[in-house]
């Protein structure tokens, strides 16, 4: 699928599994760090939508203004961090080369690279949104 040309139409429709939408207050910003820290792809980049890719997989960024008469935004909080609790895990990316772009991409580094006992070394990654991004790597 052409992302760049489809439209939002046959973009929905096309859509399986579960889905990730994330609500962001600056769709440019968060997408760019992505792009950066993650190697993802981001299509169609407005300041209300974007969609990314990471290897097979898809999601969205969106901004709140598009959420208008969506009843999720109405639980956002106003303030900082909004995405607590959620872990965005992207077990193909490399934690070390993450960490090491992080800090000058905007991220906050909560914990760095580490080995875990779950067999995964990671680190967690914060963005300015609150939602903590976790790039992991079998040990």
């Amino acid at each position: 699928m052409d992302y760049e040309t489809v439209s939002p139409e046959a973009f929905g429709a096309s859509l399986t599994g579960i889905g990730l939408n994330i609500l962001t207050r600056d769709v440019r910003g968060l997408s760019a760090q992505l792009v950066r820290v993650f190697g993802m792809t981001a299509h169609r980049v407005t300041d209300d939508f974007a969609i990314m890719s990471y290897g097979k997989d898809v999601f969205q960024l969106h901004a709140d203004a598009t959420y208008a008469e969506n009843p999720l935004l109405g639980l956002v909080p106003e303030n900082p961090p909004r995405g607590a609790g959620i872990e965005i895990r992207l077990y193909d990316t490399d934690p070390d080369s993450a960490h090491d772009l992080a800090d000058a991409a905007g991220f906050t580094v909560l914990q760095p690279p580490t080995n875990k006992p779950h067999g995964l070394r990671e680190c967690y990654l914060l963005c300015d949104d609150g939602y903590a991004w976790i790039p992991s790597r079998p040990l």
